[in-house]
């Protein structure tokens, strides 16, 4: 018999958790939700009904004051948002509960592949899809061919990734942490850049969205969900390949030989998650279904066409 549940979610400040937290409070699985993050200093506590300021998991009591939280609000579920959280868990091999609460990621090879864009690539090579050439940093001694990608190696997000035109800049940007970086194949937005959510359940059955986009200041500002057979064939490959359990996000670009490469497999829930869910791809849900054992709501593929516009909202205290 299906029941509401007390979810907690960790890392919830961003707009990732601030998403999230809108879709659980309309979900009939939330009895009670909580929120926790470093900081208060975030929209999310007007979000939360349960809003706490919690450890950072660097912290040495981090694990054992959560396991303690979750005793005492008898949380069920278990929601990790912040890529450095998911990163720890990941260390540490617990993917599967936090004390008693059964914690919602994606499965164990897609955070592996999908934490390593050095990784990433190698692993799409291995298995025969496309994607960027891509070289580590700390590898090339010289370079004749621009622009190029330079992007952290771990990094998550638009931050620390840079268009460089010439071996100088390339120098520039490397010149502390070279071995952080690598080097990537620039793909001209000629054809649009893509972000896809992709979910696949523990049964095996896939879902998939696609949004072309495009980027405000490092966010999907704008997207319009779209249909390409191509993109849809390669999303299932990869969520095979993966031996994905759960929700990841895909980012691609299409090249001139109308060919989708894949960029970045982010292993986690995204910023266009609340888009996702509006438009009927409710991967969140069908993640807590999907854990809890239960048959996965219905996909309401209806929203070809359909756009979205990222908007702020102001919150007073």
């Amino acid at each position: 018999m299906k029941r509401a549940l007390n979810i907690l979610v960790t890392g919830c400040g961003g707009d990732i958790g601030q998403s999230i937290g809108k879709i659980l409070l309309k979900s009939v699985y939330t009895e009670n939700l909580f929120g926790i993050d470093i900081s208060e200093k975030n929209a999310s506590q007007f979000i939360y009904p349960n809003f706490t300021v919690g450890l950072p998991f660097t912290h040495p009591d981090y694990l054992k004051r959560l396991e303690l939280f979750i005793e005492e609000n008898a949380i069920d579920i278990i929601i990790p948002i912040a890529e450095p959280e998911l990163r720890f868990f990941s260390s540490k091999n617990i993917l599967d509960t936090v004390g008693k609460a059964k914690m919602i990621t994606a499965s164990s090879l897609a955070l592996e592949i999908g934490f390593d864009k050095f990784k990433t690539a190698e692993f799409l090579k291995k298995e025969n899809m496309p994607f960027p050439k891509t070289f580590l940093a700390k590898d090339i001694k010289v370079m004749d061919s621009f622009p190029m990608i330079l992007k952290s190696k771990t990094g998550s997000g638009s931050k620390d990734i840079y268009k460089i035109d010439s071996f100088e800049e390339f120098l520039f940007y490397t010149r502390k942490a070279i071995g952080d970086y690598v080097v990537q194949e620039f793909i001209t937005e000629e054809n649009g850049e893509y972000t896809c959510g992709l979910f696949r359940s523990s049964k095996g059955e896939i879902r998939s969205q696609i949004f072309k986009r495009e980027l405000t200041g490092g966010y999907s500002g704008y997207g319009e969900v779209i249909e390409n057979n191509n993109i849809t064939s390669l999303l299932e490959k990869l969520a095979v390949k993966l031996d994905l359990v759960g929700s990841i996000n895909i980012q691609l670009r299409i090249t001139e030989e109308h060919t989708p490469k894949i960029f970045e497999i982010n292993p986690r829930y995204s910023s266009t998650v609340l888009y996702r869910h509006l438009f009927g791809f409710e991967d969140l849900i069908w993640s807590i279904e999907d854990r809890l054992g239960y048959d996965l709501s219905d996909y309401r593929e209806y929203s070809n066409g359909r756009k979205f516009y990222k908007g702020f909202e102001e919150y007073i205290k």
